[in-house]
């Protein structure tokens, strides 16, 4: 069988690339490298069953050819980031929207079987419900939620107009394994992580009250997988939570954290904690409603926010 992973050489990417290659998939892989890293694929580009195409998802004769011969697609290239599309606004159009509309021409037109793609949590926006439901969101806060919503809207569109099959899955605050540190909009977890190993005082954005579902990288390749073979056809065209159903506040991830990275160093445990003000666009509490995909997809978290915690913890002693 052969699938294409858009944003191969991203941080979500790399890791599905790496999981369906080590299964006997055949793997195209398609990537511009705008935030993906070539170290992140580089043990991969020698393989015979892997295929890398360098291109940009919009510009529709390169995701035509990416989709070729492929069964499934999963598609996870996006420029993510609230406080990058607040910047910038009209690149995240682009690429979200301009890009994932051409995924999806590019998918209707070469007939494959299934397209998922990287939802997300922002969509919820300003609902204050909890847990977070898929059928009862808000307005979006930041462009990039704007972005992501159009995605749903457009695949709902493509399937009930073009009969083609997608499945959508609004991960919720994903980590593990290449996440990059170093990136201006870096996750926290990895900025966290960095600034305690080496002895710095983290700042968490506000007074570290705001929750999150966080979400470990094993966890989000299980439901891609899951959502490709599913052959329910209640799971057709639908959207579903991705993330461990519980909530973290970020004095509590910031002190996870400590206790996992003291082991190695036992001084980080006693490292203190910045604050500054709220970011703009920022949501307060995050909390993932997981019913609806263990109920059609099976779906159940191989890893709670403590087990992903320590393995992530691992990873990044060794390579940060």
């Amino acid at each position: 069988m052969k699938i294409l992973v858009t944003g191969a050489a991203g941080f979500i990417g790399s890791n599905l690339v790496e999981y369906f290659l080590n299964k006997g998939y055949l793997v195209t892989g398609l990537d511009n490298f705008s935030t993906g890293k070539r170290s992140n694929i580089s043990s991969f580009v020698n393989l015979d069953s892997f295929e890398f195409i360098e291109g940009d998802i919009r510009d529709l004769n390169t995701c035509r050819k990416a989709v070729e011969n492929c069964e499934y697609v999963l598609h996870q290239a996006a420029l993510g980031s609230v406080p990058r599309s607040i910047k910038d606004p009209i690149t995240s159009n682009e690429v979200n929207v301009g890009g994932f509309l051409n995924m999806l021409v590019a998918c209707k037109d070469a007939k494959v079987k299934k397209m998922i793609y990287a939802a997300s949590s922002s969509t919820y926006g300003d609902s204050k419900e909890l847990p977070k439901i898929e059928d009862q969101i808000g307005k979006p806060l930041s462009p990039y939620a704007v972005t992501k919503y159009v995605n749903e809207l457009y695949a709902d569109v493509f399937y009930k107009t073009y009969g083609l099959n997608t499945i959508g899955l609004r991960y919720f605050n994903v980590f593990g394994r290449r996440q990059d540190p170093e990136s201006t909009y870096a996750a926290v977890i990895p900025i966290f992580t960095k600034q305690l190993k080496n002895k710095k005082s983290p700042t968490i954005n506000g007074d570290g009250s705001f929750s999150r579902d966080f979400t470990y990288i094993d966890n989000v390749v299980q439901a891609n997988e899951l959502a490709m073979l599913t052959s329910n056809p209640r799971a057709e065209n639908a959207i579903f939570n991705i993330a461990c159903g519980a909530q973290t506040t970020l004095n509590q991830l910031v002190e996870l954290l400590k206790y996992n990275l003291s082991k190695f160093d036992p001084k980080i445990a006693n490292i203190a904690v910045n604050h500054a003000s709220e970011r703009i666009g920022d949501i307060p509490h995050s909390l993932a409603a997981i019913d609806k995909a263990r109920q059609l997809l099976g779906y159940e978290p191989s890893h709670t926010i403590t087990d992903g915690i320590e393995e992530a913890v691992k990873w990044y002693w060794d390579n940060l």
